[in-house]
């Protein structure tokens, strides 16, 4: 379920997405060459050929559906707007929430039976795709309970940061008015922000236990590496994915002075001191580069577009279809459901740029962890296992427009391409 109050969770993951794969039990390894003989791509192919056909296959079909599973999500947007709109859900909701004077509280109460509504009715499809799924592919550890339980502590913040931000937001747009866009990107801007300062410290707890690394040898190794680029990090945490999951996984979340790098059990206890080290220098990488300031911007400017784009075609609809949905004008709460649906529809247009955003920030923090912990084969290894739930090998313009990380196969190959020039 995609709704404008969880945009700015989604920010968080596009900001924050870490190097998460799916583990493979194997350890990869490139054969002993000799400096002179060392040839970049088929050490790459060397790599690539640990998959088998099987194994790419399944990964191929889990990653490939994905992409369907995207244009259903968002058909499935439109057909909620419907149901609200033309089925007058919408208008039933605003006359239980005119029950009271306060225009303020009114909003609150629409808003959050609207979230409840459309929770229930897009629960078929987020139960096959965030457990059925999961599980027919070997990608979850979670039983239905423990999902069940994720599920709704993720309602319970739609609910409660969603139902106060757009009771605000529609306090402000009858205030403005015909300027209400460029109020709107500001307030969201802000949300996002705030909610990306207090992420780690009280949302991400709410799914997983955080506590300082234990390992002093490999926090050690880290904090050495974050000192030698001038990262002011007295601290490294970790958390316990393996109970939704056998990803490893490692981000750095925050704003400000909430800023922190973690890393996973799974990481610690699947791979290699030379792929943790790769991982974590990667990591390192977006804070050193200033990627959380620079994603912000970008986004920024994302969502000013999308309020413009929300304000033009809002407008041009309800002077189509005002009578029949019932709908006064911008600042009536019963347009909600038409917001939604065309910030969903912006942003769903739009991925193909956010893809290319995020995937050349992760570039840049591919080759700064390769200089920093030159582990170039520490790395390569490490990206093969993202190979059970991604495509490793995708086409070019599928990796361009549809992935918003490197391919493994082009993570492998910058890898041994970076340890052909530093041979000694």
């Amino acid at each position: 379920m995609k709704k404008l109050v969880l945009v700015s969770l989604l920010c968080i993951n596009f900001l924050f997405i870490g190097f998460s794969q799916e583990i493979v039990k194997e350890s990869v390894s490139t054969p002993i060459i000799e400096n002179e003989t060392f040839n970049p791509d088929i050490s790459t192919e060397y790599y690539l050929n640990t998959l088998s056909p099987e194994q790419k296959q399944k990964s191929d079909s889990y990653f490939e559906g994905g992409y369907w599973l995207g244009l259903w999500g968002f058909l499935m947007e439109l057909v909620i707007a419907f149901i609200f709109l033309s089925l007058g859900l919408s208008k039933w909701i605003k006359n239980i929430a005119e029950k009271v004077r306060n225009i303020h509280i009114q909003g609150f109460i629409y808003v959050a039976i609207y979230f409840l509504f459309s929770y229930i009715l897009t629960f078929p499809f987020s139960l096959y795709q965030g457990f059925f799924r999961e599980h027919k592919y070997g990608l979850s550890n979670l039983d239905f309970i423990g999902w069940f339980s994720e599920e709704m502590i993720g309602l319970s913040l739609s609910l409660a940061f969603g139902s106060i931000l757009l009771t605000f937001l529609y306090a402000v747009i009858r205030k403005v008015k015909q300027n209400w866009w460029i109020w709107g990107s500001g307030i969201m801007v802000l949300f996002l922000v705030f909610s990306m300062f207090i992420s780690p410290v009280f949302i991400s707890p709410l799914f997983n236990d955080y506590k300082p690394l234990e390992n002093q040898e490999i926090k050690e190794e880290i904090l050495s590496m974050a000192r030698a680029n001038g990262v002011p990090a007295d601290n490294v945490y970790q958390f316990d994915a393996s109970k939704q999951s056998n990803r490893i996984s490692a981000n750095v979340s925050g704003f400000g002075s909430t800023i922190r790098v973690s890393l996973n059990d799974n990481l610690l206890n699947e791979c290699t001191p030379a792929e943790i080290k790769s991982v974590m220098a990667h990591e390192l990488g977006h804070y050193v580069l200033n990627h959380v300031y620079e994603m912000l911007i970008y986004i920024a400017l994302l969502i000013f577009i999308g309020f413009a784009f929300i304000n033009w075609a809002y407008n041009k609809l309800i002077t189509r279809f005002k009578n029949k949905w019932a709908i006064s004008g911008i600042a009536d709460i019963g347009g909600l459901p038409l917001i939604v649906f065309l910030f969903t529809a912006f942003f769903f247009i739009a991925s193909p740029i956010m893809n290319n955003i995020v995937r050349s920030n992760e570039v840049e923090a591919d080759y700064f962890g390769l200089n920093t912990a030159r582990e170039p084969d520490g790395f390569a290894s490490v990206s093969m296992k993202l190979s059970t739930y991604r495509k490793i090998d995708p086409g070019k313009f599928e990796e361009i427009f549809l992935f918003d990380h490197p391919s493994g196969k082009t993570r492998v190959s910058t890898a041994m391409h970076w340890k052909a020039e530093h041979l000694e």
